[in-house]
Formats: C-alpha cells, sequence, structure tokens
C-alpha cells in the first residue's frame, strides 16, 4: 500500500503524486524544505519549524503560501492518514512551474509537497557506542541559515566522511566549527556543553535549541561561542544533533578516541533529558 502524501492541496498515494519537469525546484534547486518529528501523532516544537520555515521563505524572496495554522491542519491529516504514531514529516516549498531563467518569476504558483516516513527512536545501546567522524573543511555558501534544497555541497562533504570509512564530517570554517553535513555540533569540556552560535554560516537548528533550553532549564552550564578547531580536538564530549538523530555522541574523530571513546556522562544526563521531553509531547503535556 503507497503512502499518503500531501501535493498542492490535495491528499493521494505517493506513487500518483507527480512535478512538471519545468518546476524550479527540479531545474535550479529553487525552494526550501522542514523535516519535523512527530512522537505519538504529536508534531514535535512545530512553531519553532515554522518559524524556520518563514525565515528559508524570507531568505529565498518566497512568501509563505498558508498561514502557520493552516500548515497544522495539513500535517496533522497526512499523519493521521499514514497511521499515526512515530513519524519523520518532510515537508517541500519550490517556487513553482515557470519557463528556464534565472531572474526570479513576478508572479507564480508554488509548489508544495510534504510527506511522511516511519521514524525509530535511537538505539541506546547504539549511541552510546557512538559514531566515528573526519574533520573537514566547510565549503558551503555564506547562507547556510537557510533551509534551502540544494544540498549538493552536504552530500559530495558526506560522501567525502564515507569514502573515508566513517559516519560523518564536522565541517570546520577558518579554523571554526560550523557544524556537522546534516547537523548541529556540540563540544563539552569540563562540564560545559558548547555549540556555536547562530550565524550566516549554519542551520538554526530546532533540536540544538532544545538542548541550550534543556541545559538553562537543569542548570547544566551552556554557551553558544565559536569553537576552535583544538578545541573540538581537545573536547571530553562532542555531539551531533538534528531532528532525526535527536543527540549523537562522536566518540572517534579522525582516528583519535573522544573522551573514553563513549557516550560520555553529559552525554548520558542530556539523552535522558530529551527522552523525558519527547514523553511530555507524546503525552501532550508540551510540544
Amino acid at each position: 500500500m503507497s503512502a499518503i502524501v500531501y501535493l498542492n492541496g490535495e491528499f493521494l498515494p505517493a506513487d500518483e503524486a507527480k512535478v512538471s519537469v519545468l518546476d524550479r525546484g527540479f531545474i535550479f534547486g529553487d525552494g526550501i524544505y522542514e523535516v519535523i518529528p512527530v512522537y505519538g501523532g504529536r508534531l514535535f516544537r512545530l512553531e519553532h519549524h515554522l518559524n524556520r520555515l518563514d525565515h528559508s521563505l524570507q531568505g529565498i524572496h518566497l512568501e509563505n503560501p498558508l498561514p502557520h495554522s493552516q500548515w497544522r491542519s495539513v500535517f496533522e491529516q497526512l499523519v493521521e492518514k499514514n497511521g499515526g504514531s512515530d513519524h519523520s514529516l518532510y515537508l517541500q516549498i519550490t517556487r513553482g512551474v515557470a519557463q528556464r531563467d534565472h531572474a526570479i518569476p513576478l508572479q507564480n504558483e508554488p509548489t508544495l509537497f510534504a510527506m511522511c516516513n516511519p521514524l525509530k527512536s535511537p538505539n541506546l545501546s547504539t549511541y552510546r557506542q557512538g559514531i566515528e567522524a573526519i574533520t573537514i573543511e566547510d565549503i558551503r555558501w555564506k547562507h547556510c541559515n537557510i533551509k534551502a534544497i540544494a544540498l549538493l555541497p552536504n552530500i559530495l562533504l558526506r560522501q567525502q566522511a564515507i569514502n573515508a570509512g566513517v559516519s560523518d564530517a564536522i565541517m570546520l570554517r577558518d579554523g571554526e566549527v560550523t557544524e556537522g553535513t546534516a547537523a548541529n555540533a556540540f563540544i563539552v569540556k569540563n562540564g560545559c556543553v558548547i555549540t556555536p552560535p547562530k550565524s550566516n554560516l549554519l542551520l538554526p537548528g530546532i533540536t540544538r535549541d532544545l538542548v541550550v533550553e534543556l541545559c538553562q532549564e537543569h542548570k547544566i552550564p551552556v554557551e553558544e561561542r565559536a569553537i576552535l578547531e583544538e578545541e573540538l580536538t581537545e573536547a571530553d564530549e562532542v555531539w551531533l544533533t538534528s531532528s532525526t538523530k535527536e543527540i549523537l555522541p562522536v566518540t572517534r574523530l579522525n582516528g583519535t578516541l573522544v573522551g573514553k571513546g563513549e557516550a560520555g556522562p553529559m552525554w548520558e544526563q542530556m539523552a535522558g533529558l530529551y527522552r523525558d521531553y519527547k514523553t511530555a509531547v507524546r503525552e501532550g503535556r508540551r510540544d
């Protein structure tokens, strides 16, 4: 049975959904996207995701085609039509169909697409082992705060890590950490959780912000500041965070153990707080 997707106002089976080859998303990668976790049929931090959606659309000079309340209705219907429970909801908005021209069309109907994929909770024993990563030069453009669908640089950087026999890479620009290839980066040093500040050089992650909030709420020292390359390599713990990865420890970096080569005590504490937050979302006590 084909999954149900949303396309331009309709809910229909995925194998029946069609988009024009002249869509600017296909021709130019002219569009943006969001990924929203769903736990127990409940949308996770939806307003945060929709605010970031607004920011990305503003960044590419495209008006949001639907108000937040209508997006919520679309997403809730889509989740219900796909069985509720835990999902990763993907939304993509492109500038739509137009004659091929680099200039932005003055009047154009955007293409709206959303789908759900089953989302499995991280396996704790696997996460405690962590992943291996390398550091790599950040070759991307200078508007990484826009969640654009044109992800070829990220793909090439991730493949460079895979070709090196590791799971992911942490990017560096001018000797400072930016983020992972599809995740925000954190380090822990001397009991303090540290992550790079928001800027045009990295995506303002929803999970990233939640980790910072949970630290503040539970009196865990946290700083949003630049992380130098040498600080990364000397960190007690290194994490990658995203909506689907949640909080993923990096336990080996550039062939060297991070800390003891396993998830550290601060990760254990933060992972527990994150699980508690997800439980509250499932029970409708938090968004």
